[in-house]
Formats: C-alpha cells, sequence, structure tokens
C-alpha cells in the first residue's frame, strides 16, 4: 500500500468521529496542486485463520489520510496488524509517520482523583510512540501530555498501539474524550474538542478543517468488549509481536 510521509489513521466509529474528521479534511481552495483522490482497499486476513471477512477501508491521497472499517475482536487486531504490515512493507521506501486522533468516552479513561476527567474543561492529550519526526516534535509542542496516571479502556487504541510498537512505526497519538456532559445542550464543548483536533491535523497537512461536515453522535452509554481476541487470536501470532504482557491487560496505561 503507497503512503505519503505523512498518514492519518483513522477508525470508522459508531459514533461519526471518524468519518466526519475523513470528510472535513479538504485540499486548501486556494491550492492549484492538492485535490481529493479517493480509494478503497481490502487485505486478505487468511493467514490468521479468517476466511470471511477481510480488512478494509477508504485511502483519500492528498496526505495520505486513511479510514479502516469497524471490527468487533477478535478480526479487530488482525485487520489493524494487516494494515499497518501493508503501510510498512518491504516494497514501500517510505517508513510514515503516523497520526492517529481517537476519541475515548470519559467513563473509559481512569484518572486519579486528583486529575479528575469530569471537569468543565475538555482535554485535549497527545502521545509520542516510536522514533521521534518532525511531526511528531510539532505534535507534541501543540498538545498536553496526559498525566503519567492515566489509563484507557478501548479496544482498538490498545491493538493500534501495541502493533505500532512493534513494528516501530514513528507515530502521534492523539486523545480527545467524549461523554462528560449529560444534556445534549452541553455538547458544544465536545464539538470544539473535534474542531481543535481538526485544526491540529491541518497544521501538519497543508489542508483546510470544514467545521460544518462535522457529525457527532455520541452515545448515551459505552461498554467496552471484554477483550476475547487476546485468548482467540493465533498463537505464532502472538508470537510475532514477542509476547508483550500489554496483551494481558485490561487497562492501557499509554506512559
Amino acid at each position: 500500500m503507497k503512503v505519503a510521509p505523512k498518514l492519518i489513521f483513522l477508525f470508522k466509529d459508531a459514533d461519526g468521529f471518524g468519518t466526519s474528521i475523513s470528510d472535513s479534511l479538504q485540499p486548501n481552495p486556494n491550492s492549484t496542486t492538492l485535490r481529493r483522490l479517493e480509494d478503497s482497499f481490502q487485505l486478505s486476513l487468511e493467514r490468521y485463520g479468517i476466511r470471511d471477512r477481510k480488512a478494509s477501508g477508504n485511502i483519500v491521497h492528498f496526505v495520505t489520510l486513511l479510514l479502516m472499517q469497524n471490527y468487533e475482536p477478535p478480526v479487530l487486531v488482525c485487520a489493524i496488524s494487516e494494515v499497518l504490515a501493508s503501510i510498512n512493507g518491504e516494497s514501500s521506501s517510505i517508513v510514515p509517520t503516523v497520526v492517529l486522533p481517537i476519541i475515548v468516552a470519559t467513563p473509559n479513561l481512569k484518572l486519579e482523583r486528583k486529575y479528575s476527567t469530569r471537569s468543565d474543561k475538555v482535554s485535549l492529550y497527545g502521545v509520542q510512540i516510536g522514533p521521534e519526526t518532525d511531526i511528531t516534535r510539532d505534535m507534541v509542542a501543540k498538545t498536553q501530555k496526559p498525566p503519567s496516571s492515566l489509563q484507557i479502556h478501548h479496544e482498538p487504541l490498545a491493538c493500534f498501539l501495541q502493533l505500532v510498537r512493534v513494528l516501530k512505526l514513528p507515530t502521534f497519538v492523539l486523545i480527545g474524550q467524549s461523554g462528560q456532559h449529560k444534556f445534549e445542550k452541553d455538547l458544544g464543548e465536545e464539538l470544539e474538542m473535534i474542531y481543535q483536533i481538526g485544526e491540529l491535523l491541518t497544521s501538519i497537512s497543508s489542508l483546510c478543517f470544514l467545521r460544518e461536515r462535522i457529525t457527532w453522535n455520541p452515545t448515551k452509554t459505552s461498554k467496552e468488549v471484554e477483550e476475547p481476541w487476546r485468548a482467540l487470536v493465533p498463537l505464532t501470532f502472538l508470537a510475532d509481536l514477542k509476547k508483550s504482557t500489554m496483551l494481558k491487560r485490561k487497562s492501557l496505561y499509554l506512559l
């Protein structure tokens, strides 16, 4: 899979965050060289013993922007592995810097009491993983470092971080939170958080962010899956991941 030096990786989540970011990032109207070219991909998962599903999604070629279909465990970890391996394959001369913006429901963020996540101000965290690049350095300077006590219960993020570490891909994760407010009238701050994420992405991509394309439908409740893929993923695949102890945890420590 051919990608640009900058890859924005998105999950097509049920709330519509990934799709909204993908639709909202557009070439600058004043640019005469950039234009939006969309394509789709399908990658076989047969080497994981999965024959009825494929890792699929859309790619927009002006940065690159990748929007991956939503999967449930255990297919989730296999699909992420195949996509990341394909952009980091031996045939590619480019090792991209991967930027993952993601929204996590507040009940799935655990902090010490002094770092309460239920404040009036929405926090936007940034975490660098793997080798440092100009892009990750720039993003670190523009975001808030999460407290060392932060734990995140979020299966797609846990799978993604484990795999980029194994592949040694330079990566930056941009983390926002949703579900802090009980009433629809209070969702303005969450939308502002999404706008901030969009503006940060434009700063590394020379694109513009169209706010009117945002479609945000946060779910009323959120309950994470109990990670059944950890028991079902083939043993050969676990060996490739070097049997990391992180695979045994139900909580993800970022730092």
